[in-house]
């Protein structure tokens, strides 16, 4: 009994290890027909973009002081005077999303008098002979008149910095208009291609859609002093211009008969 139990078992191992190895070779087979299979054909990558041009509503105006003194503590306080007299000023005119206020670098550095030829000789500085500080007040916002006529009743801090653009809410306004321009320049573009190749139409693979990130606002400079006494006298003219909007669309399309 034993003699043909081990002669059924021996006759069953050979097909256990056929059906194996027929298993094994099919997992090793199909990486090298995937390796073989042919790069994909009538394809064609394309690139469109639409550009709107959107007047620039948002005006940032930086006022600053600088003071200079022998005493740190005696400059911070004349900073600070400065900055609350601004402040109080700017305030009055704050509205939400109209006109906005907030306070910008306050900083207070040491002064180093020339050093002697003997802190040359030992590599050190020359002493502290004084504190100079400065201090920042930002005040931007939609209403550009509001903002024109506050630079002529702040007298405390001098005009820095001048810059317009386009605010987050006025491009995301036209940002769904501009989009469907460029989709629809890809789709017009992809046509015209495949026609030109003899193809019937066409269709697509993959597409990406990208906005252009907004400008830095061009900031005009002026000497402080000068700034100051054109404040005094009227308010700041502002001709804001205008900004571009582009969204771009690419992609590659297959071409279909």
């Amino acid at each position: 009994m034993n003699r043909h139990l081990n002669t059924r078992r021996a006759a069953r191992f050979p097909a256990c290890v056929s059906l194996s190895l027929i298993v094994l070779g099919t997992a090793l087979a199909a990486p090298a027909r995937s390796q073989v299979m042919p790069p994909p054909q009538n394809v064609v990558n394309l690139n469109a973009s639409a550009t709107v041009e959107v007047n620039k509503d948002w005006l940032s105006v930086t006022f600053s002081t600088t003071r200079d003194g022998a005493d740190a503590a005696a400059v911070q306080s004349q900073l600070k005077q400065a900055l609350d007299a601004a402040l109080a000023e700017a305030r009055r005119i704050a509205r939400p999303g109209q006109v906005e206020v907030q306070t910008g670098a306050f900083s207070l550095f040491p002064r180093y008098a020339q050093p002697t030829p003997k802190q040359i000789a030992a590599g050190q500085p020359g002493g502290i002979a004084g504190w100079q500080g400065t201090t920042e007040l930002v005040v931007e916002g939609r209403d550009t008149a509001a903002i024109g006529q506050l630079t002529s009743r702040i007298t405390t801090l001098s005009i820095a910095r001048v810059a317009t653009s386009l605010s987050l809410e006025a491009r995301q306004k036209v940002e769904g208009e501009v989009t469907a321009q460029a989709i629809q320049r890809f789709r017009e573009k992809a046509d015209g291609v495949s026609r030109h190749f003899g193809f019937t139409g066409y269709t697509v693979r993959e597409v990406s859609v990208s906005g252009d990130a907004p400008m830095p606002a061009a900031a005009a400079y002026a000497r402080p002093m000068a700034m100051k006494a054109m404040a005094e006298d009227a308010a700041l003219p502002v001709e804001a211009g205008k900004a571009s909007v582009t969204i771009s669309v690419g992609g590659s399309v297959q071409m279909t008969r």
